[in-house]
């Protein structure tokens, strides 16, 4: 289905609900540049350090996309899709099936639930959305529950330290919108929505808060603009 959420006026800030998820996919493809091109490099990337029965984590996965595009690659892997919100859970699973895809999807709270003992943990475009005050926490959790030698891939929205770049950065992803169709009515009403709700950090602020959680080798693999995408390793 075409997003068409913010063509009409906001009733409430942005929330993962049965409305967002039935247009996620869509939502997802023309608000994130070059969103297939890096789920591919992630996958790409991956694959390279899994073995069979290597359990894969994905925080906040949403309608279950990496992980079913995942199974079509691999082999034998365990496969484990986590997030809050029942529609997304709903839909994932439902994908999952159509697809034949082993990967299961669990409703759940990640900074509740016990994902130990992962080869490699994924959080695309999630980590954005938790409360700075909980936001190292869950990366600590994230280290201590990957095995040695474990994989930890991060895509996130960035900010600029320099004001002027900033603006020039989202100005630029405006337009990116602009031309997948969006209009400026709703880029505007998606931006007040997403108000105090997605709080994105500087690439040198996510690169300090992974090292800071144990992280000691991270690289990033990504950037477009305001986007990019970070590889850590655990030891």
């Amino acid at each position: 289905m075409k997003d068409k959420i913010f063509n009409k006026p906001i009733e409430k800030q942005f929330e993962f609900d049965e409305e967002v998820a039935n247009v996620f996919d869509d939502m997802l493809n023309r608000s994130v540049p070059f969103y297939k091109e890096n789920l591919n490099l992630e996958l790409d990337v991956l694959k390279n350090f899994l073995t069979p029965n290597d359990k894969v984590v994905d925080l906040g996965s949403s309608t279950g996309t990496f992980l079913i595009e995942l199974d079509k690659k691999t082999d034998n892997l365990e496969l484990i899709g986590i997030d809050n919100s029942p529609a997304m859970i709903k839909k994932a699973n439902l994908k999952a099936k159509a697809f034949g895809s082993k990967a299961k999807f669990i409703q759940a709270d990640f900074l509740n639930y016990d994902f130990s003992n992962s080869k490699a943990i994924v959080a695309n475009y999630t980590v954005q959305f938790i409360r700075p005050l909980k936001r190292e926490k869950l990366i600590k959790k994230i280290y201590k529950s990957l095995l040695n030698e474990g994989i930890f891939l991060m895509s996130e929205k960035l900010v600029s330290e320099n004001k002027k770049l900033n603006k020039i950065m989202i100005d630029l992803y405006y337009e990116f919108k602009k031309e997948m169709g969006y209009s400026e009515y709703e880029i505007s009403q998606k931006r007040e929505a997403l108000e105090n709700v997605l709080i994105p950090y500087t690439m040198q602020e996510n690169i300090e808060m992974l090292r800071n959680s144990g992280f000691k080798n991270v690289e990033v693999i990504f950037r477009w603009n305001n986007f990019a995408t970070f590889i850590a390793f655990k030891n």
